[in-house]
């Protein structure tokens, strides 16, 4: 802490600077505008400027045309290349290396989510609904009154298929399946009974909402999809009711659909795989996912060294309406990543070995301002569902994320396909029975896509997994049946054979060759191009340096300076030209305005001029106080320093 007497010096000698610059304001500026531009002429490292004032008149003249034009080029010049860095454009650089990787995360689901034998008690009305529905739509001519007296229309008369007869394009009319005599025509006039079959109707999904006041139709170009669609969306409609823990029951376990298990040399088991209930299908099971130490690594290329499996898919127990692929269903992703298996995965075909080779590319993307890529996704502002996870950051969680708060939002009820913030419900006909019709109508909105990629932004790094994919017949007519002997006898100890080709895949995973690619963003124009960019424009064109810009600006402080010196000069003159305006004549002594504060009678009658002779004067009472013209007031703004050695 300093001293009393080191703190008022210092003060004192701010003070005195202060007083010297308003002193040096007072006096006003020692040099003028032109002065400073000749002796910057004459004085500058520029060559035009010299010439300038050294030459005769018609070379002056000649000089300035050309050092204007020159010094436009390279204004120009440097407006270009200020525009091209601040564009932040970016070159991307390929490298490959060469070292021991670690080995992917390897997602592996059924294709079908549960065991029918396990959820056929919640799909039994369903069920018999769909097989009314295909009857209808197949042969429809076929009455079919006592079967349609025993269906459960609850589920129907939240989401219904119609049929819709385009035949008269300008008059549609739209038929419902089970209500032949209720036909109405699509401008809502009843329309005749009539039979309408496949070739000739479209089948279409009418969704309503405000107790059906509101509908609108979803139109499919064949009954396939369509029928696939309803189903889809009514067996949402009963799992969502359904806690995820008994949903996890009614899936394939680990130890059933892995039947054998080889990395590299090392025998595995479903006992090291991480279980995740994925709601498109079911119980899946991950390999080297999300393990706190470090990734198991893979000690040479080729498919001895890789993952090897053999699942059993349990075909015929696939729920027969919600499932219509039979296969497994798998995904290569990093450690920490969320598998999304549906929108990333691949299919492997049941009764084959399937052999997938890797190829490792790494991507690293420059951040901002140069693309509006996150590290983290701090900056994102969608919440991330899928954290709860505990994974990493991706652009697929962002967006799926961002259309469940839409749902929420727009619907009040979040989607069974996609994780539930805390406190919210998912969408059912009982309790929010306008789902369907919200739902369908968010998934068609472009504005809502929009929003949600907008919001969203990629990983700044990533890793790509391509993958290079044979198949062949598994296992061979000739070895078919001693394996399935001993995969019989292992999964149920029987000796007959219980298991077949529909139901088993072969599964390699390794890495073709330990050469991975990173695919690297760098910036095409740093500070280093700028600067050499603008010192060669400028040097080329004016021969000027560093030292040219530093006496320019030099000039641009003197400018200013000048200028705010002749301001207060002119601030300065206009209040004493105020002062002066108050008084007609010079300014009054300290004796008058003593004698004018203390006798009154010493004022003047100036109400009454003609009341004395024109020469005869006021009578002045008392002796007034001497008249020391000396003691005149002068203005405090006109008084100079005492010494010109005061001034800066």
């Amino acid at each position: 802490m300093g001293k009393p007497g080191h703190r008022e010096g210092a003060t004192m000698q701010v003070k005195k600077y202060l007083v010297k610059c308003l002193h040096r304001l007072q006096k006003g500026p020692g040099y003028t505008y032109k002065e400073l531009l000749v002796w910057y002429c004459d004085n500058t490292n520029t060559h035009g400027p010299k010439r300038i004032i050294c030459e005769g008149p018609k070379k002056k003249a000649m000089w300035f045309v050309l050092t204007l034009l020159f010094a436009s080029i390279v204004f120009w010049q440097w407006g270009v290349f200020i525009r091209t860095y601040l564009s932040w454009e970016v070159s991307v650089s390929l490298s490959v290396g060469f070292k021991t990787m670690d080995f992917p995360a390897v997602t592996i689901c059924n294709a079908s989510p549960f065991q029918y034998s396990k959820v056929k008690h919640l799909l039994k009305d369903l069920d018999q609904l769909m097989e009314a529905v295909l009857e209808r739509i197949v042969a429809p001519e076929l009455p079919r009154a006592n079967a349609t007296r025993a269906l459960n229309f609850t589920l129907w008369n939240h989401t219904p298929l119609v049929l819709i007869d385009e035949r008269n394009p300008h008059h549609p009319v739209v038929l419902d399946l089970f209500a032949d005599n209720h036909n109405v025509s699509a401008s809502g006039s009843p329309a005749p009974g009539r039979a309408c079959n496949a070739q000739q109707c479209k089948v279409a999904m009418r969704l309503c909402c405000l107790n059906g006041t509101v509908c609108t139709f979803r139109n499919f170009t064949s009954a396939t999809q369509a029928v696939t669609e309803w189903y889809i969306l009514q067996a949402t409609n009963i799992f969502s009711q359904v806690p995820t823990q008994e949903l996890v029951k009614m899936g394939y376990s680990g130890e059933q659909l892995i039947l054998a298990c080889l990395f590299g040399a090392e025998p595995c088991s479903y006992r090291n795989f991480t279980a995740l209930f994925h709601p498109d299908y079911g119980n899946c099971y991950i390999f080297n996912w999300g393990t706190a130490e470090r990734a198991l690594p893979s000690s040479n290329p080729g498919v001895e060294f890789g993952l090897k499996l053999i699942l059993d898919l349990g075909q015929e127990d696939y729920v027969p309406f919600l499932t219509s692929t039979a296969g497994a269903r798998l995904l290569l992703h990093e450690q920490r990543s969320y598998p999304f298996v549906k929108e990333e995965g691949i299919y492997a075909m049941s009764g084959t070995e399937t052999s997938i080779g890797v190829l490792v590319d790494k991507l690293e993307r420059k951040g901002k301002p140069y693309s509006q890529c996150t590290v983290n996704g701090s900056d994102v502002p969608i919440h991330n569902l899928y954290s709860d996870y505990n994974t990493t950051y991706s652009i697929q969680a962002c967006i799926r994320s961002c259309f469940q708060d839409h749902m929420i939002q727009n619907c009040s009820c979040g989607h069974y396909l996609y994780p539930l913030p805390r406190g919210q419900k998912y969408c059912n006909n009982q309790e929010f029975p306008d789902w369907v019709y919200c739902y369908s109508q968010l998934r068609q909105s472009l504005g809502q896509r929009e929003a949600c990629i907008r919001m969203c932004k990629e990983s700044c790094n990533d890793t790509q997994y391509k993958m290079t994919i044979s198949m062949a017949d598994w296992p061979s007519e000739a070895s078919e049946d001693w394996i399935f002997h001993v995969l019989s006898q292992e999964r149920d100890q029987s000796t007959n054979i219980t298991l077949s080709r529909k139901g088993i895949v072969k599964l390699n995973i390794y890495f073709q060759e330990f050469n991975y690619r990173t695919i690297e963003e760098s910036a095409a124009n740093n500070i280093v191009w700028l600067l050499s960019n603008l010192g060669g424009q400028f040097g080329f064109w004016m021969g000027g340096s560093v030292l040219c810009l530093i006496e320019f600006a030099e000039i641009v402080i003197d400018f200013l300076w000048i200028t705010v010196i002749r301001l207060v000069a002119f601030s300065k003159s206009l209040r004493q030209r105020r002062a002066q305006a108050r008084y007609a004549g010079p300014p009054p002594t300290v004796a008058e305005l003593v004698e004018a504060h203390t006798n009154f009678a010493f004022q003047p009658d100036t109400a009454n001029p003609g009341a004395y002779p024109d020469e005869q004067t006021l009578p002045i009472p008392g002796t007034p106080p001497p008249n020391y013209d000396s003691l005149r007031l002068q203005p405090l703004d006109v008084i100079e320093s005492d010494s010109e050695g005061d001034a800066i």
